[in-house]
């Protein structure tokens, strides 16, 4: 009979494999999504509907699974920390990135999530890394650098590069603090599609706030490309997509989680090779060799005890 360290890690269960994988395949299409958005309407306007459709089918969703919807202070508090971060500053973030530089760099660059969600873990959670989830982050990470490389020999200027890489690096960073709240036990005590619900509609809230004060009233695109866009962004990439990531998370930790940020770029790739034309190098090849070496390297690592 096994025992308990013989026993496979978590992250290989189909239990997790299945949801990342889900997850990895909306969010690697969500990127192209995203520049249909870009132009039009401003930025936050665009964030602020999303949300607000997340919100409103997260909360449809809690009332059917007759989650109470109202917290302590606690819980609200908690709400509006995730629903700022996670929901307003980090897709501000994104969208103004992809004004700046493709939305294959904005993808490739999000794939260093893993590391502020190590450190994060480490710092707030006392989640250690252990040596085989290091080994395969410095691969992927490895991996992550040729496809910036690549995707960074796109001719964009100088200054366009910096200020896109820059929105990109702030969403990382907002995105990491939602990513390790969700780790905690204050996130397990309420109920998931409650939480997120309330949280994205803070979240859009906050959105439609700072959009009317900085661009004016709400404004709207006609074409059915940008509201196609935004009930795809807004029921699969997030009333979906989020509560199976944040259940990985609350699963195998934030680190092992972020793996799935090294795939989207290459999914988005994928994808563009399929829409777009994009035209595989060598470097982005060797790129995606690295990124998917590294990720069966980290999940099949056993968490270390703290």
């Amino acid at each position: 009979m096994p025992t308990t360290a013989e026993a496979p890690p978590r992250s290989t269960q189909l239990a997790v494999l299945i949801p990342f994988a889900i997850v990895t395949l909306i969010w690697g299409s969500t990127w192209i999504v995203i520049t249909a958005q870009i132009g039009s309407v401003p930025a936050s306007w665009s964030v602020c509907y999303r949300f607000l459709v997340a919100g409103l089918a997260m909360v449809a969703m809690a009332a059917w699974q007759r989650e109470r919807l109202w917290f302590d202070a606690r819980g609200w508090t908690f709400a509006a920390v995730l629903g700022l971060s996670q929901f307003c500053l980090n897709f501000n973030f994104v969208y103004r990135a992809e004004a700046h530089i493709t939305s294959g760099l904005v993808a490739v660059v999000f794939a260093l999530l893993l590391v502020p969600n190590a450190v994060f873990g480490r710092v707030f959670l006392g989640q250690r890394m252990g040596r085989q989830l290091m080994v395969g982050s410095v691969i992927a990470i490895a991996g992550v650098c040729l496809l910036f490389v690549n995707e960074a020999r796109g001719g964009n200027g100088t200054a366009a590069l910096l200020a896109g890489i820059g929105f990109t690096l702030a969403a990382v960073l907002s995105a990491s603090v939602a990513n390790v709240m969700q780790a905690t036990d204050t996130a397990k005590s309420y109920p998931m599609f409650a939480m997120l619900g309330v949280a994205m509609l803070i979240g859009a809230a906050v959105n439609a706030a700072f959009a009317w004060a900085t661009t004016g009233p709400p404004a709207f695109d006609t074409r059915f490309a940008y509201w196609g866009g935004v009930l795809y962004l807004g029921l699969a990439a997030s009333a979906v997509a989020f509560p199976l990531y944040f259940g990985v998370i609350r699963t195998i930790g934030p680190a092992k989680a972020a793996y799935s940020g090294v795939l989207v770029p290459v999914i988005a790739m994928i994808i563009s090779t399929l829409f777009e034309g994009y035209r595989w190098s060598m470097l982005a090849i060797a790129g995606a060799v690295l990124a998917m070496v590294g990720l069966v390297i980290a999940l099949r690592a056993r968490r270390p005890n703290r």
